[in-house]
C-alpha cells in the first residue's frame, strides 16, 4: 500500500495595501483526495495558490508537506518537494513541441533528459495527445493546450497538484472529459488535487470536500452536499445555483 502524504496550510495571510486578500486560512489535503477551493471573484482563491506555490511572499502562516516546511522556499524549489500547479491563463512554451513542453516539467525536478522524454511520452499517451507530440504547442486546440499543461505538471511526479480553473474555456463535452481524467487520478497516481473552478457541476461531482473563501476568509468547509446547503455560502456565492 502506498504511503499517504499530507499538504497542510496553517494561518496563511496576505495583505495588499492594507486589504487582506487572504486572512488566516488553514486547510489540509491528503494524497488520494480532491479538494475544491471555491468562492466569488476576488475572494482570494488565486492569491492563495500563488502564496502556497511561492509566486507571492506570505505575510504569515506555515505551509508544509509531510511536516516539511516549504513556505520559505523560492517558487522554482517547491516542485522538487512535491507541489506543482497549472495556471488560469495557459502558460505553455508556444514554439516548443508538445513533447518538449512536457519534458520541461520533468527536467525541472532534476530528471535526466532520457528519463524526462520517457515520462513525457507516457503522459502524452495517457492524456490522448501522443499524435500531437511533435506539434508546436501554439498549434494545438484550446482543449489540448489545457491537457498539455496538466501533462507538464504531472511530469514533475508531484504528490500534490493545484489546478487553477482547468475547465475555463472548455465546452460541456470537454469538461466531462476533464472530469473523467481527474476523477481517477488521485487513486491511480497517489496524489492529492486542489482545484479552483467556477463550473459548479464539475466541482460538486468531482470533489470529496470543498473549502469556501469570501473576502479572503474561510466561510465553510466540508462535503459538497453540506456546503451547497450552507446559508452563508448560498448568499455569498452559489445563489440560485444551490436550489
Amino acid at each position: 500500500m502506498e504511503s499517504t502524504s499530507i499538504f497542510e496550510v496553517s494561518g496563511l495571510s496576505k495583505s495588499f495595501a492594507g486589504l487582506k486578500a487572504v486572512d488566516n486560512v488553514s486547510m489540509k489535503i491528503k494524497t488520494g483526495e480532491i479538494l475544491g477551493l471555491i468562492g466569488p471573484n476576488g475572494s482570494g482563491k488565486t492569491t492563495f495558490i500563488n502564496l502556497v506555490t511561492g509566486m507571492l511572499e506570505k505575510d504569515a502562516g506555515r505551509i508544509t508537506i509531510d511536516q516539511h516546511n516549504i513556505g520559505e522556499m523560492q517558487a522554482y524549489q517547491i516542485p522538487v518537494h512535491g507541489l506543482v500547479r497549472t495556471y488560469q491563463t495557459i502558460r505553455l512554451f508556444k514554439h516548443l513541441s508538445s513533447l518538449e513542453n512536457v519534458m520541461i516539467g520533468a527536467l525541472g525536478v532534476g530528471m535526466k533528459r532520457k528519463q524526462a522524454a520517457a515520462v513525457a511520452e507516457d503522459l502524452l499517451e495517457e492524456l490522448g495527445l501522443s499524435e500531437r507530440r511533435d506539434a508546436p504547442a501554439q498549434g494545438l486546440t484550446f482543449r489540448d493546450q489545457r491537457l498539455l499543461e496538466i501533462a507538464r505538471a504531472l511530469a514533475a511526479k508531484p504528490r500534490f497538484l493545484l489546478l487553477d480553473e482547468p475547465a475555463a474555456g472548455l465546452n460541456e463535452e470537454e469538461t466531462d472529459e476533464l472530469f473523467a481524467l481527474l476523477s481517477v487520478m488521485p487513486e491511480q497516481k497517489n496524489i492529492g488535487i486542489l482545484i479552483v473552478d467556477h463550473d459548479m457541476r464539475l466541482i460538486m461531482n468531482l470533489c470529496n470536500r470543498l473549502h469556501v473563501l469570501n473576502y479572503g476568509q474561510t466561510i465553510a468547509e466540508g462535503k459538497p452536499e453540506d456546503v451547497r446547503r450552507n446559508p452563508e455560502v448560498v448568499v455569498a456565492y452559489l445563489g440560485s445555483e444551490a436550489s
